[in-house]
């Protein structure tokens, strides 16, 4: 994973006609290695499993103790799964509307909720919000607060222009390298965007989690491997794992606590 071009100003916030009141990432795994997938993300994030859910028992939500969850967990029935957002709203019908208008396909309507298709091909739902408003603390130096979407580069100033669109009131800004760009929510949400151009032009974006570790991501990369990960790449500012269901993800030097980048 190598971490549009900069702009000159940061796109400030403005009021949100359906705002995203919170915000799950979504542990997209094999349906074969489910069980696998479930036991390595409880024990990374000190969560509970809770009771499977859906037609088939595909999906599940990462309790976490004395906070609301942000993390789910699906079985995906082909291909290596991944990661995606759950944007949780007062009105699904409006924010899809105005997905739509932005740029985003409907890939499928439920209930409630909706599964959507942004212009680069990553796909994100919108769903009800239920009050959630406490987020998880950091777990043995490292928090969970990342989907990073890797986008070819022939998509990447589409792709950050919709996110940008859709999510007003988030901070959008170039990031640290060339080739990122942050949408970081207001504080009291639990996870942040990161649009990464990809050097490569693969079909569609593909998209994988982040945690934050501060200056101990060897720490933390050790506790993972114990618990099942496999090293696959270091890099000065982020290493690369794959958990033991075969999903990429990795551990930054972000401070845990802020999601900032370190300084030193």
């Amino acid at each position: 994973m190598n971490r549009m071009n900069r702009t000159d100003h940061p796109i400030h916030p403005v009021q949100p006609v359906h705002p995203v009141r919170w915000a799950y990432a979504f542990v997209d795994r094999p349906a074969a290695l489910f069980e696998r997938a479930c036991a390595f993300w409880t024990a990374v994030t000190d969560t509970a499993l809770s009771e499977l859910r859906g037609g088939d028992g595909e999906f599940a939500t990462l309790l976490a103790a004395g906070a609301d969850p942000c993390v789910k967990i699906q079985a995906v029935a082909g291909g290596t799964g991944g990661a995606h957002l759950d944007l949780a709203v007062e009105d699904v019908p409006g924010f899809v509307e105005e997905a739509l208008k932005l740029g985003a396909e409907t890939v499928a309507v439920h209930e409630g909720w909706a599964v959507l298709r942004s212009p680069a091909g990553q796909l994100f739902c919108a769903v009800p919000w239920h009050g959630e408003s406490v987020r998880p603390p950091v777990v043995s130096g490292s928090r969970l607060d990342q989907v990073c979407v890797d986008i070819p580069p022939t998509a990447y100033e589409a792709e950050v222009a919709f996110w940008s669109g859709l999510l007003p009131d988030w901070s959008a800004r170039p990031g640290s390298r060339p080739e990122f760009h942050v949408v970081e929510p207001p504080p009291t949400l639990p996870l942040r965007i990161l649009l990464q151009r990809l050097d490569e032009e693969p079909a569609s974006a593909a998209a994988h989690l982040d945690l934050a570790c501060g200056p101990d991501v060897d720490a933390v990369r050790v506790r993972h491997e114990r618990l099942g990960a496999t090293l696959v790449a270091r890099h000065p500012h982020w290493t690369v794992l794959r958990d033991p269901a075969g999903g990429l993800y990795c551990l930054t030097t972000r401070d845990a606590e802020t999601g900032g980048r370190r300084l030193s």
